[in-house]
């Protein structure tokens, strides 16, 4: 059974990534409008209302916007754990959507995919990265995390494909006009990922099946996307792993689409 991934955008403006198989698709997050999902899916040939369902990976806006817009048009089932949950019940916009209420660590069926959730250190109340699996291939998604556990290291281990934040350049941030407090926040152990950390995490993971990475999460100021590629690409290459596509995500327009 194949699987097609595309990001349809990331970045802090809004994250949005579409998955499917032969029979079922979901979207992971949904931090765009409603207009720029319906929008990246047509131009995959894909219709909103065939969206099996939405899984959340945390409450922050640039993953979630557009939760009650879908649900409201499409009626998509949304997924998320209960700490997600409780935080966007604090919100205006969210609090009387339905959940289908998964937990930390136990896969869950949608369709023909299994849907298998993980803690990932980052901000906020439970953040989670996805394995999404078929009978013979796995995808891993982890867009906003701190910093790679072992726990993230032994969940990813195994996927063909990998959807990882590569935030920002270290010399960038060092380098930017943002507090202090901000740039500590971000470096931390619970912000995002660099492209040295983000490179080293894939090369840890990547195999001979390994067949693509997607650089997600790019900081428009304290990152360029050629430089995340390169620094990517170039650690890879020096652990003899230049088989492994190294491809780009964008804030405002669709990624490639690849297909395992």
């Amino acid at each position: 059974m194949s699987i097609r991934i595309c990001v349809i955008a990331s970045g802090s403006s809004g994250n949005c990534t579409y998955l499917a198989s032969d029979s079922t698709s979901l979207l992971v997050d949904a931090g765009l409008s409603c207009r720029r999902i319906q929008l990246g899916l047509e131009s995959l040939g894909v219709e909103l209302d065939s969206v099996d369902g939405v899984c959340v990976t945390h409450e922050h806006g640039d993953h979630t916007s557009a939760l009650s817009v879908l649900h409201r048009r499409a009626n998509l089932p949304l997924y998320a754990n209960s700490g997600t949950v409780e935080a966007l019940q604090r919100t205006a916009k969210a609090n009387d959507l339905p959940w289908n209420v998964f937990s930390t660590g136990q896969p869950f069926k949608v369709g023909d995919l299994t849907v298998s959730p993980f803690s990932v250190p980052h901000d906020s109340y439970d953040p989670v990265g996805f394995v999404v699996s078929s009978d013979t291939e796995k995808i891993g998604i982890v867009t906003d995390m701190g910093s790679d556990t072992m726990l993230v290291r032994e969940r990813l281990r195994g996927c063909r494909i990998l959807v990882v934040e590569s935030n920002h350049d270290e010399e960038m941030l060092r380098q930017a006009k943002r507090p202090w407090s901000l740039k500590q926040r971000i470096a931390g152990r619970q912000g995002h990922l660099s492209n040295r950390q983000a490179g080293e995490l894939v090369a840890e993971l990547a195999d001979t099946d390994t067949h693509t990475v997607f650089l997600a999460h790019i900081s428009s100021d304290c990152n360029r996307p050629e430089l995340a590629q390169s620094t990517v690409s170039g650690i890879l290459e020096e652990k003899g792993l230049s088989h492994v596509a190294v491809r780009l995500t964008y804030p405002d327009r669709i990624s490639d689409v690849v297909e395992i």
